[in-house]
């Protein structure tokens, strides 16, 4: 991980998550370009497993780790791994699986969609099947087609859109301190 250790990303994250409440909510990148940009974007990831309360229906036991996956791409490089390694939410370990394609993806309870799969988020909801999966990506487009949290960078800057209607779908329960720090949006297509 260049330039921000693991620990300064997470506490960024969270106090961007924690911060007082600003429609125009947004953490500022360090220097360092598209690295540092999913860095950041990697300790957003890690705290939602802080913000978001998944049903007992989500885990196959109690002790079932709390499973960060990604399908597509893979813009995160070790960050990702650095940042959740030894780390535990609500005494369940956390894991990161990679997914190459949609007919991979298995069980998990955030997944992350590269930005190549948006066009294919139908399939990619058939796929999950009605699991209360978190799914999240980049851009406008992902939200407006079903997905629940996007990541949108303006202006050197990571913004949060939810897509409550489609995390309530699944059964997800966003907290109040994430939601109020982001812009809440519908999908077009559902």
């Amino acid at each position: 991980m260049a330039i921000l250790g693991r620990r300064s990303l997470i506490w960024i994250a969270t106090l961007a998550l924690w911060g007082p409440p600003s429609a125009a909510f947004a953490a500022t990148l360090p220097e360092g370009g598209v690295t540092q940009e999913y860095d950041l974007k990697a300790a957003f990831l890690f705290n939602f497993t802080r913000f978001v309360e998944w049903p007992d229906a989500a885990f196959a036991n109690a002790a079932a780790p709390i499973t960060i996956g990604i399908v597509g791409g893979d813009p995160f490089g070790e960050s990702l791994d650095e940042i959740v390694a030894d780390e535990t939410v609500d005494n369940r370990k956390l894991v990161v699986r990679r997914f190459r394609s949609i007919e991979q993806v298995e069980d998990c309870q955030i997944l992350f969609i590269h930005p190549s799969l948006v066009s294919h988020m139908e399939q990619l909801r058939a796929r999950l099947g009605g699991r209360s999966v978190l799914t999240v990506g980049e851009n406008k487009e992902f939200t407006a087609r079903g997905g629940m949290i996007a990541f949108e960078t303006v202006k050197n800057r990571v913004r949060l859109r939810v897509n409550l209607e489609a995390a309530r779908a699944a059964k997800l329960t966003i907290s109040s301190m994430l939601l109020r720090q982001a812009k809440i949006v519908g999908s077009e297509k559902m």
